[in-house]
């Protein structure tokens, strides 16, 4: 993955900035995004929203599935709930490439706390463009 790349992306993403997520490492074959748990993310029942989680996710998804350059937009998505995260929790998202064709590719992103602990498995398939205008 394109480390370059991946932040350009990421600082041109206003919905990420606005969940204050952060950019932590790319390495050629993940990467690994942080988000602090703020009162923004919870829930009426004080545990970090799944629409949280799985927006953490989604920007990994997002940023990896883009990382080698033509674009590429989702067209099927996935998280499964395993654990969950409170206010002031760390959570941390590694996003790996599964398969990566001419026209498809398909990332898993595993969310955990900074105690280890997964709270999402999430699957994504994306639609990779032979232009750049995002059809």
């Amino acid at each position: 993955m394109n480390p370059e790349r991946v932040r350009e992306l990421l600082a041109d993403d206003p919905f990420a900035d606005h969940m204050g997520v952060e950019l932590v490492e790319v390495t050629a074959d993940r990467i690994r995004l942080e988000m602090q748990v703020e009162r923004q993310h919870v829930n009426f029942l004080g545990v970090c929203h799944g629409a949280s989680t799985f927006a953490l996710a989604d920007v990994a998804f997002s940023l990896a599935s883009n990382a080698a350059g033509p674009r590429a937009v989702a067209v099927d998505t996935h998280l499964a709930l395993t654990g969950g995260a409170r206010l002031g929790d760390r959570l941390i998202a590694v996003a790996t490439e599964a398969t990566r064709g001419r026209t498809l590719g398909t990332y898993r992103v595993e969310v955990s706390r900074s105690d280890g602990k997964v709270v999402g498995l999430f699957t994504g398939t994306v639609h990779i463009s032979q232009d750049d205008s995002g059809g």
